[in-house]
């Protein structure tokens, strides 16, 4: 038996409570997101932005084979999706939901277009910048140092990632 199968006749484990785990739901849609990428042979990571009331304002997932983009990262997609919609590049009060920690291309936009939150599953040892390998977002020579939440959905951010790799 592992972590993960309950004992026979043992209740399943109770959805998640969004009083405890505010940020499940968001991730959810995030990894939802992150599914669409390896239809083009993207990596699949999956971004959704908050506006400062709870509403998705932004969505994207890795889209650099598809559109030939280097800068195609899910991320970048959802804050550009983002101030779209706000009409502005200024996107105080957003929270930025991302299934993988952030790069150093990525931590940068979201220093530059000021989210308020960065919440992120997977962490990336080999090249997150939301803490793991650098800390690009909480740097303290920067003018706008976002609030991070590590490790919502961990493992299923984390799984989708290997699969896709395993299978390649």
């Amino acid at each position: 038996m592992t972590d993960a199968q309950p004992a026979a006749g043992a209740p399943a484990d109770p959805a998640p409570d969004p009083l405890r785990d505010p940020w499940a739901a968001p991730m959810r849609q995030a990894l939802a997101e992150a599914a669409l990428a390896p239809g083009t042979g993207d990596v699949p990571v999956g971004a959704v932005v908050l506006s400062t009331d709870g509403r998705v304002i932004g969505t994207g997932h890795n889209a650099r084979e598809a559109t030939g983009d280097p800068t195609a990262h899910a991320e970048v997609l959802a804050l550009r999706e983002a101030a779209k919609e706000v009409g502005e590049w200024r996107l105080n009060g957003c929270t930025l939901v991302v299934t993988l920690e952030p790069c150093t291309m990525c931590a940068g936009a979201i220093v530059l277009s000021r989210v308020d939150r960065v919440v992120y599953g997977a962490r990336d040892e080999k090249a997150g910048a939301a803490g793991s390998l650098w800390d690009v977002v909480r740097d303290r020579r920067l003018n706008h140092r976002p609030e991070v939440i590590t490790d919502v959905l961990a493992d299923d951010c984390a799984a989708l990632l290997t699969d896709f790799f395993r299978a390649r």
